[in-house]
């Protein structure tokens, strides 16, 4: 009976030590790819404003990639001062644009131009070297009233929130 055990135990030992290894097996490669708009995807703080001047300050926005993960990126306002989420065609350079962009948090079309993203283009609140954003926008609500956003890349550190 003693050897019974012995050779069950073996048995089982060898199995799991076998499988083991089989489950550390590397299979191809194994690193992660970015996205398409991995360089301009991001949050950012952004100012607006019209002919007349600055009309909102220090609205957070995020850029991110489209599930099509081409040459198509998300500029989002968080539903916040002229409420968009439009989604926006980019080059290589960090330019991007859209005509008459349908916006996902309400009817108004949106026309984007001269939008760009600059490497280490802007100063944070806090005093960082960041990424600057900027575009134009017009809304079919508002015909030929063309705002302008300017902003920063998000840092995280609470001097520039």
């Amino acid at each position: 009976m003693k050897k019974i055990k012995q050779f069950t135990t073996s048995i089982i030992a060898t199995v799991l030590i076998l499988s083991s290894f089989m489950a550390c097996d590397e299979v191809g490669e194994t690193t992660t790819g970015g996205t398409s708009a991995k360089n301009l995807a991001g949050e950012w703080f952004i100012d607006a404003s019209d002919a007349s001047g600055k009309v909102s300050e220090h609205e957070l926005f995020s850029t991110y990639n489209t599930a099509a993960n081409n040459n198509t990126l998300w500029l989002d306002d968080q539903n916040s001062f002229k409420k968009f989420k439009i989604k926006v065609a980019f080059e290589k350079d960090g330019s991007f644009s859209a005509s008459s962009a349908s916006n996902e948090y309400g009817s108004a079309t949106v026309t984007i131009t001269d939008g760009k993203v600059e490497k280490e283009a802007a100063i944070s609140k806090g005093g960082h070297k960041v990424d600057k954003i900027s575009f134009k926008a017009e809304f079919s609500n508002e015909p030929e009233v063309l705002y302008s956003y300017e902003g920063s890349r998000r840092t995280g550190f609470s001097e520039d929130e």
